[in-house]
């Protein structure tokens, strides 16, 4: 899979909720696991790794039933959470590249008898994923319900860098970033939280932005372009927490 086939991708992916429950091939699976390997990595001093999962070994009331599920285990160091979403929109965007459905689902976990720890790991999220009982794709991209370009950007003359990253999911669709600076200079936040809301959605807004992330640099990609990432050093807006400095060059 390039990364050319998975940029296309996001401008007609959707979360696919429905599912036929047949299992899919073996040979399939073995494919999706073997591209976990090949994934970019936002800091690659963090450990991770990938193991599916059937439709009894996962709980929850906000299991969506689906024949698979792919589980990302991390260790936890700083940005865990943004580079565990950087890797998994990768393979939310490879299932749909290849028309199998995909959802991510940010409440579900493995069943008790599947440790929520491995290898000195810990479960981050995981995806629901399977042949699709509804349609696989969107057919116009008006059918995104996104903020527009002037609500999460402050930078101009951007539209063909940012179009992409405008159209990544999020958890409630909260849509939770912004970037300013310019465009080769960007500077990724995230909104404030209340103190109730981080309880509620302070994690995957983290998971949310490494969605965000993935978008771009595919999109900095389509363009010829290199980013590089800095964690370390930014500004955010008012009413913004500061993420990571993106230079594209």
């Amino acid at each position: 899979m390039t990364n050319n086939e998975l940029y296309d991708v996001i401008f007609k992916r959707k979360s696919v909720r429905k599912y036929h429950m047949t299992q899919l091939s073996q040979d399939t699976l073995e494919q999706l696991q073997a591209y976990t390997g090949t994934l970019k990595k936002l800091d690659g001093n963090i450990k991770v790794e990938f193991t599916i999962l059937t439709s009894e070994k996962v709980k929850g009331m906000f299991a969506i039933k689906a024949p698979h599920y792919i589980c990302i285990y991390s260790e936890k160091k700083d940005g865990y959470l943004v580079n565990a979403g950087f890797l998994m929109q990768q393979l939310d965007l490879y299932l749909s590249a290849g028309k199998l459905g995909s959802c991510w689902l940010g409440m579900a976990k493995p069943d008790k008898e599947i440790p929520l720890t491995r290898n000195g790991l810990e479960f981050v999220i995981m995806l629901a994923f399977g042949s699709p009982e509804e349609p696989v794709h969107r057919t116009d991209k008006d059918q995104f319900k996104r903020n527009s370009l002037s609500e999460i950007t402050s930078i101009e003359n951007a539209e063909e860098l940012l179009e992409p990253v405008r159209l990544a999911p999020s958890a409630t669709n909260s849509q939770p970033w912004f970037f300013s600076g310019d465009s080769n200079e960007i500077i990724v936040s995230r909104k404030k939280l209340s103190m109730l809301k981080a309880q509620l959605l302070g994690k995957m807004n983290n998971i949310d932005t490494g969605i965000a992330l993935c978008h771009l640099w595919l999109s900095a990609d389509r363009q010829g372009k290199n980013v590089s990432f800095d964690f370390q050093n930014g500004q955010a807006p008012q009413g913004f927490e500061f993420m990571t400095k993106v230079k594209v060059g």
